[in-house]
């Protein structure tokens, strides 16, 4: 009888528990990764498409956009009593790039001046400067009516497209009508230059699949999509009347053709791309053939390094395991740093990693978390900012309230009240953060933060904490514009800034304590915010000594403070527009 193989040993493990499953797992993925690999380029492919196309399109729109801007001009004069501004319009039309004709027709013939016109019903053509004159009629509704498809104009010599503008009384009935005839070959000048146009298979067609210009590589003598009844072209152009751009995949594996396609605005047209599918996927079709020798080799790579590598790995691998859960237990000890090759450097990557930890944790538990980390370190190389109580000293002081939140409150479930505040908090906190503010704590909707020069002196903090509070302001402006589309409701603030000597340490018990600031300058600075009207910035003189050089003061004016004995000097230093 045979004996079953020990596995008493980890190579041995490896190669029945790692080696066989990754061999089977290696023909798996080779058959599964083609599929993925597949997909991804055809995704790649997709992409690309629509923006080849969303460009050629952009450029159909802004050879369009023009004259149906100046169309659009003419639409706004229809009241006008003077018809100058009217003929001036006309007149600029016929000037503009691309333009071949430019038609007004009235369909009351008598609002048309006998002398000087040619046509019938009314149509004008006059020549700038040529002194010509029609008596316009009044209208009161005017749309681009119709963009139609190119079509050969006899007069030039060349396919035209026509713009038609109805021009409508109150009633809605036709008073008349005004047509642009411009080059086709003027709106497609810029794609037809493009690279891709010269080298792949598209076409321009309308909304009822009539081609109106192909590249050169498409066959000449197709006339429409789907007139040969293939089932890929009649599902795309169903596809097109319902979407503005999209792709669309044929049969197989891989597909027989993929096709891309993106409407433009101007004009109800669409651009169309095709391509092969054996020609899309062409580097993973040829990639298939490498992978299984590539597999192969990975395999044979795999066994070199379990034999060679993995026992003395093994040992590194189980403390470094070890040392990981004790992490996660708050154990923060150091691993001996030993050997120059990837283990070793793991080693000492994990030893970097718990001294960071550690510094996060006593910069969290000491300082809060929105602290800038850059001041934090500064503190924490001075012994008094980690020992309970503080010191006095000199800094410049910010508060902050939302103005008329409890109305909001109210009315709002409290998880859009999070939601509000949340999004709030996140615009204004990296700013306070970026002028190296401290935050004290959040109070309702409201923010104390100051600005501490250590040892230096106070004025560089007092002009970080002005133009912190500008840009607060300006961030709230800001949130303001997107609110509505958020169907959130508009907030405003209101802030407040002083000066002035406090304790700064931390404040609590051995068990729980917060970095922070206690005097009566933090009171004086709540009152002082209390002045100020939504968006406003408004300081005392401790601050605007300091300042007026950057922020001139929009007001000054000395105000009696509750719990106050003397009037205060303030200054409003900013004022949010919405």
């Amino acid at each position: 009888m045979l004996k079953r193989p020990k596995l008493n040993s980890l190579q041995k493990k490896i190669a029945v528990f790692l080696l066989l499953p990754l061999t089977i797992a290696l023909l798996g993925l080779g058959f599964f990764g083609f599929f993925f690999a597949k997909e991804v380029m055809l995704n790649e492919w997709r992409e690309a498409a629509i923006l080849k196309l969303q460009r050629a399109a952009h450029h159909i729109d802004m050879r369009l956009q023009a004259p149906i801007d100046w169309m659009e001009m003419f639409h706004r004069t229809g009241r006008l009593e003077d018809n100058d501004a009217q003929q001036w319009i006309l007149d600029e039309l016929r000037q503009m790039p691309g333009v071949l004709n430019v038609a007004l027709t009235w369909l009351d013939p008598r609002h048309m001046s006998v002398p000087g016109f040619t046509g019938h019903g009314g149509m004008m053509d006059r020549q700038p400067g040529s002194g010509m004159s029609m008596r316009m009629m009044r209208f009161e509704q005017a749309r681009i009516a119709d963009v139609s498809p190119p079509t050969y104009n006899a007069l030039t010599g060349e396919q035209s497209v026509t713009l038609t503008s109805q021009l409508n009384d109150e009633r809605g009935e036709t008073l008349g009508i005004l047509t642009v005839a411009i080059s086709f070959e003027y709106i497609m000048q810029d794609i037809l230059n493009l690279s891709w146009w010269q080298s792949d298979t598209a076409y321009l067609v309308d909304r009822h699949g009539r081609i109106l210009s192909q590249t050169v590589r498409a066959p000449l003598t197709r006339k429409r999509l789907g007139e040969t009844g293939d089932p890929l072209e009649l599902e795309l152009l169903l596809d097109i009347q319902k979407n503005s751009h999209g792709t669309i995949l044929g049969p197989g594996h891989p597909p027989e053709m993929v096709w891309g396609y993106y409407h433009i605005e101007e004009a109800p047209w669409t651009i169309v791309l095709f391509a092969s599918g054996k020609r899309v996927l062409a580097p993973i079709l040829t990639f298939r053939l490498y992978y299984g020798i590539a597999a192969l080799l990975s395999i044979l790579v795999l066994i070199g390094f379990i034999r060679f590598m993995v026992g003395r790995s093994v040992k590194s691998i189980a403390e470094l395991s070890r040392a990981a859960e004790g992490v996660a237990v708050g154990d923060y000890r150091t691993l001996d740093e030993a050997g120059s090759d990837e283990i070793g450097q793991l080693v000492r990557s994990f030893n970097t990693m718990v001294e960071g930890l550690k510094e996060r944790d006593l910069i969290v538990d000491t300082f809060g978390r929105y602290m800038d980390p850059d001041i934090a370190r500064q503190l924490m190389q001075r012994p008094e900012s980690l020992r309970m109580g503080g010191e006095k000293r000199e800094v410049a002081i910010l508060m902050s309230d939302l103005r008329h939140f409890t109305p909001i409150c109210e009315t709002r479930r409290p998880e859009e009240i999070i939601r509000i505040l949340n999004r709030y908090l996140s615009a204004v906190i990296p700013i306070i953060q970026e002028h190296h503010g401290i935050i004290v704590d959040f109070f309702g909707d409201g923010i104390l933060a100051f600005f501490d020069p250590l040892d230096g002196p106070v004025e560089p903090s007092a002009r970080h904490a002005a133009a912190c509070a500008v840009e607060m302001q300006e961030a709230m402006t800001a949130l303001n514009r997107d609110a509505s589309r958020l169907g959130l409701p508009e907030l405003h603030m209101g802030i407040g800034l002083h000066a002035g000597e406090v304790v700064v340490g931390n404040i609590g018990s051995e068990a729980r304590a917060k970095y922070g600031i206690v005097g009566a300058p933090v009171n004086l600075t709540q009152r002082i915010q209390s002045e100020a009207l939504p968006g406003q910035v408004v300081c005392s003189d401790a601050i605007g000594r300091y300042i007026f050089a950057d922020h001139r003061p929009v007001t000054m004016v000395a105000v009696k403070l509750k719990g106050v004995t003397n009037p205060v000097n303030v200054s409003v230093i900013h004022q949010a527009t919405s």
